[in-house]
């Protein structure tokens, strides 16, 4: 069982969601926080079933930050 990080993200017409440390491209949304959570989650099994362990990236992630910069 592997453990991953996802980023939730609140917009003004919705949730949407993915993960951290895969190769490609996963993704859910939806109206709430829970319904984008289970959207990814389904997603990414569903990624992890087609690549198997090439779906994770070649190294480890320690951790993850939200940062923020004004431009």
């Amino acid at each position: 069982m592997n453990q991953i990080k996802i980023i939730v993200e609140h917009h003004p017409d919705g949730y949407i969601a993915y993960p951290v440390g895969l190769n490609g491209v996963v993704i859910g949304e939806g109206d709430t926080y829970q319904e984008a959570l289970d959207d990814v989650t389904s997603a990414i099994r569903f990624h992890l079933e087609t690549f198997g362990n090439k779906a994770f990236l070649d190294y480890d992630l320690i951790g993850a930050e939200l940062a923020e910069v004004v431009i």
